[in-house]
C-alpha cells in the first residue's frame, strides 16, 4: 500500500532514540522530510544523519521540550525550512515512574504540555496543509495498571484523553488527531533491555503475558504511527490504536 507520505513534512518530538527514532526513520523511508527534537545533541545529530542518508531533508535541535519557547522556535524554523508542516508526532516522554510530586510534574510538563506546545505551535501550518495529522504516543500503561500506582500511568492516560479531545476540537478544520498506545517494546539499551539482565523475572513475566509471546520492535510501533499520520488513514480520527501484541486483555469498544 502506498501511504501517500511522499513529500510530506513531519515533526517528531523525542525523536533521537527508541520508538521516536524508529518513527523518524520510518517517515523518512516513506518519503517525508523530518524535523526532530530531543534533549541529547549527539542523538539528535545521529537521527538527522539517518534521515539525510535516506535522501530526505532534516532539521534537528537539542532542547528540553518542557521549554515552550524553544519548542515554538523549533517549529517555526522547521515550517520555514520545509515550507510547511503536515504531520506532528508527539512522542517525547519523561518516563516518569518514580514516586513523589516531582515525577508527576516532569510527566505533565513533558508528555502532555511539551507535546501540546509542539501541536499548538504547528497549528497554523497544519491548517494550511492538505493532509494535516497529529499522532500522540501514550502507552498501554494508560489502559491497565502495571507495577501498582505510578505517575506514568496517570500521565499517559492524560495523553489518551488529550488526543481524544483534540480530535473533536480540530475535526471541523480537517485536522485528524489519533493516539497510539504501544505495549512493551524492546529497545537496545532501553528499559526492557536492562530489565532482561537486571530483573529477568519481570521481563519474562511480561513476555509471557503478551499473546504473541514477545515484545515489540520499535519499527512495529513506528509503522502504526506512519499509517495514522498518512492520507491512507484519511477517515480515521479520535482513535486510540493499541499496538501491544495482545498484552492488554480488555475488550475494546
Amino acid at each position: 500500500m502506498d501511504l501517500g507520505l511522499q513529500g510530506r513534512k513531519a515533526l517528531v518530538t523525542g525523536g533521537s532514540r527508541g520508538i521516536g527514532r524508529a518513527i523518524v526513520e520510518c517517515l523518512a523511508d516513506e518519503g517525508c522530510d523530518v524535523a526532530l527534537c530531543a534533549r541529547g545533541a549527539d542523538g539528535v545529530a545521529e537521527a538527522v544523519a539517518a534521515v539525510e542518508a535516506r535522501g530526505r531533508r532534516s532539521l534537528g535541535q537539542a532542547f528540553d521540550i518542557a521549554d515552550s519557547e524553544a519548542v515554538a522556535a523549533w517549529v517555526e524554523e522547521a515550517a520555514a525550512e520545509f515550507g510547511g508542516i503536515d504531520i506532528v508526532v508527539g512522542n517525547a516522554s519523561a518516563l516518569a515512574v518514580a514516586p513523589g510530586p516531582d515525577s508527576w510534574r516532569q510527566g505533565l510538563e513533558t508528555d502532555v504540555l511539551g507535546n501540546m506546545a509542539a501541536v499548538e505551535a504547528a497549528l497554523p501550518s497544519l491548517r494550511a496543509s492538505e493532509t494535516p495529522a497529529v499522532v500522540l504516543i501514550a502507552s498501554t500503561a494508560a489502559l491497565e495498571i502495571y507495577s501498582g500506582f505510578r505517575s506514568y500511568n496517570g500521565i499517559k492516560a492524560a495523553v489518551v484523553a488529550t488526543s481524544a479531545g483534540l480530535s473533536t476540537s480540530l475535526a471541523a478544520e480537517g485536522i485528524r488527531v489519533n493516539c497510539v498506545c504501544p505495549g512493551a517494546t524492546y529497545v537496545e539499551g532501553g528499559t526492557w533491555h536492562r530489565a532482561k539482565t537486571e530483573n529477568p523475572d519481570a521481563y519474562h513475566a511480561l513476555v509471557e503475558a503478551t499473546a504473541l509471546g514477545r515484545m515489540a520492535a520499535p519499527q512495529e510501533i513506528a509503522r502504526a504511527v506512519a499509517f495514522l499520520a498518512s492520507p491512507a488513514a484519511s477517515f480515521v480520527t479520535g482513535a486510540n490504536l493499541v499496538v501491544d501484541g495482545g498484552l492488554t486483555k480488555r475488550v475494546q469498544y
